[in-house]
């Protein structure tokens, strides 16, 4: 099998900014347990290059890479002035009906790694709607207002949509037999999930470049991503 290079992710590239569609168990920066990382791969490409956000190692999809200083002083602005548009597409168990629902719960970060709703922490807020609805599980399309960490996830969870996989936040693990009714398994044989990991995917990203003008990409689904929602669609 061909192995992917750093450019097979580009989804859009200028002389200022570049969008790219990163892979799943992949680290945007530094981590002890991975030889790769977004930002050695992107300063391979561009040796200025730095990552103006970051995506958790297990969520897919776009995310900016800025090739010189004063594009990445731009987007941080914007990040910091909530002008940039994220989109998320995350698959969640249960069935729900969301129209433009506002989840604006405060999130506080724990010692442990994870985060949790809470008076003390900080403003969050996310937008959810319902993309398509399946036997047990809805895909949504979720706006994230503020970029706190695993926003999303925590947002999901509190509307009482967890995401399938993300066992830190109530979700369960999606597996064929629970889809198929006359699924069969070898005697010795562990069924594995659909998607190994929680199906979270930054869809779309939009900013301002320097000259004021548009700046955005949609991110394809990855291959596990893109399995998992059509045996869902297969099975429903």
């Amino acid at each position: 099998m061909k192995k992917e290079k750093f450019e097979d992710w580009i989804l859009f590239e200028n002389e200022n900014y570049l969008l790219i569609n990163k892979p799943p168990f992949l680290s945007t920066l530094m981590d002890r347990q991975s030889e790769r990382n977004i930002l050695d791969l992107a300063r391979g490409y561009v040796a200025d290059a730095q990552v103006a956000h970051r995506l958790d190692k297990n969520t897919s999809g776009v995310i900016a890479i800025a090739k010189n200083p004063e594009a990445y002083r731009s987007l941080a602005i914007q990040f910091e002035k909530r002008k940039v548009y994220k989109i998320y597409h995350a698959l969640t168990d249960g069935i729900h009906k969301f129209e433009d629902h506002k989840v604006a719960v405060p999130l506080l970060t724990t010692g442990k790694g994870e985060v949790k709703p809470s008076r003390k922490g900080k403003a969050s807020e996310t937008i959810l709607n319902s993309v398509k609805a399946f036997s047990n599980h809805t895909l949504l399309s979720c706006k994230p207002l503020t970029g706190r960490m695993h926003q999303v996830r925590v947002h999901c969870a509190y509307a009482g949509a967890p995401i399938a996989g993300d066992e830190l936040y109530g979700g369960k693990w999606l597996y064929l037999s629970s889809l198929k009714r006359k699924f069969n398994i070898g005697k010795f044989e562990e069924e594995q999930p659909l998607i190994k990991r929680y199906a979270l995917h930054a869809h779309e990203l939009a900013f301002k470049d320097l000259d004021g003008r548009k700046v955005g990409a949609v991110a394809p689904y990855p291959k596990d991503f893109e399995v998992l929602i059509k045996q869902l669609e297969k099975n429903s």
